[in-house]
């Protein structure tokens, strides 16, 4: 009798294989509650000039937590002194200011307000802030470690804090920079439409006014310097910033691949700036996505033409950059079923017998570290170099399209230098609204 196998069945007993040399060569962890051991595991990456750190989805209690304590390790016993994170420039500045305990500047919003606020208002970031400022505030001011965001989306609050530094420091330059970014007033709340309305047109109706502006602001810059030098990197990151998010929003109704290398293009820009900024030795941690950090060239991304921060590291810093991924298999987490729809609470389908996941579950180890860079960890980075299907959850999950919707064929030790497992997650806890209890009026969730 011939017995035949399903392709399932066959990855799942090389899932099975593989899994015993994952068992044998990993390092069970402690909880991340206990920050201090957690992080110790991770001093190896010390050396990094970036430490990428990774997540499978934007909703994952364990992932905030994992990253910081990893974070404040590199931070305490390293000389990190930028974190560096997948959210807009300036709601990242907001805390900014509030860690490295400087002046407060009045906002009409609160920070992280927009969809989705539970990315980064939440208890785990909640407490991370609470401790970067805790340390920051016995440090002199250029020891303190900066926390800054890398993404492209805040077009209409890019604009307005363009507007207020220029208001400060040169208002007859503000009149003209008003007069530059005024054919994007319609479309400040809503910058989708208008790239809706340039594919309508033809053409890209704005794209000289944000370009004129950047190179203004560029061209005074020692003048804005020498008056006010700490505002301006702010200032002209933010005109980068509407530079980028005006194309980015034209050519997200052209190509998605195209959008997605603008995106991450400007995030690993973003991050050279701030390396650069701070000097020669500095050293940054970033927090992103896993399909950000990770090496696209390992992924069906890169395959399909698409590059990523971690694959931009990886040619910048060559071996000074540490690319971390995180992964679980069940639990629940914090997300939403539509772009701009209410965050659920939702139960994460356990991974697929074909997936890397199942792979690290099957080695039955409820939390552990894999790293595979050194030359004695040849048997696991064999074990796991035939291409596998990994999940990817971003802040929308859709667990009855999962395999459609969520996963992707990618070569993990190609992909991340080591990856961090956790068997059973759980959601973040987003924040109330309104100011924690105890924290200063200054709080830059609560203003």
């Amino acid at each position: 009798m011939v017995i035949h196998l399903s392709s399932e069945t066959v990855c799942a007993e090389g899932a099975d294989a593989a899994a015993k040399i994952v068992r044998a060569s990993c390092e069970p962890l402690p909880s991340p509650d206990e920050i201090a051991e957690f992080g110790a595991y991770f001093d190896r990456f010390a050396d990094a000039k970036v430490v990428l750190l990774g997540e499978a989805s934007h909703g994952t209690s364990e992932f905030y937590k994992a990253r910081a304590a990893i974070t404040r390790r590199l931070i305490e016993r390293h000389g990190f002194r930028i974190v560096a994170v997948e959210a807009d420039w300036p709601d990242a500045a907001r805390i900014d200011r509030h860690v490295r305990l400087h002046a407060h500047e009045p906002s009409s919003e609160e920070a992280f307000s927009r969809f989705p606020t539970w990315m980064w208002r939440n208890i785990e970031m909640h407490a991370f802030v609470d401790w970067l400022r805790d340390y920051n505030e016995h440090l002199p001011a250029q020891s303190r470690t900066e926390f800054r965001g890398l993404d492209i989306y805040s077009l209409g609050n890019s604009i307005a804090a363009v507007l207020t530094y220029l208001d400060r420091v040169d208002p007859d330059e503000a009149k003209a920079a008003r007069a530059r970014y005024g054919c994007l007033t319609p479309w400040q709340d809503d910058p989708a439409s208008y790239g809706r309305a340039a594919l309508h047109l033809g053409k890209s109706p704005c794209e000289e006014g944000v370009v004129a502006e950047l190179r203004a602001l560029l061209h005074r810059r020692l003048i804005y310097i020498r008056s006010d030098g700490g505002s301006f990197f702010d200032a002209a990151q933010n005109a980068r910033v509407v530079q980028a998010a005006e194309y980015y929003y034209r050519l997200m109704y052209h190509s998605s691949r195209e959008s997605w290398n603008l995106r991450d293009r400007h995030m690993f820009d973003t991050l050279v700036r701030l390396l650069a900024a701070r000097g020669g030795d500095a050293k940054a941690v970033v927090w992103a996505h896993n399909s950000h950090i990770g090496n696209a060239a390992a992924t069906a991304m890169g395959w399909q033409g698409e590059f990523n921060i971690g694959e931009s590291c990886r040619a910048a810093f060559g071996d000074s950059a540490a690319l971390i991924g995180f992964g679980t298999d069940r639990g629940t987490v914090a997300a939403a079923s539509e772009w701009d729809g209410p965050m659920e609470v939702k139960r994460v389908v356990p991974t697929r017998s074909d997936s890397y996941e199942r792979v690290f579950r099957q080695a039955l180890i409820e939390r552990s570290l894999t790293d595979w860079r050194s030359g004695q960890k040849a048997e696991v980075r064999k074990a796991l170099s035939k291409p596998r299907l990994e999940r990817a959850i971003g802040v929308i999950y859709r667990p009855e399209t999962e395999f459609l919707s969520h996963y992707f064929e990618a070569v993990l030790p190609d992909q991340f230098d080591a990856y961090v497992w956790f068997e059973q997650t759980g959601a973040v806890t987003p924040l109330a609204g309104g100011r924690p209890h105890g924290a200063p009026d200054t709080y830059p969730f609560g203003l």
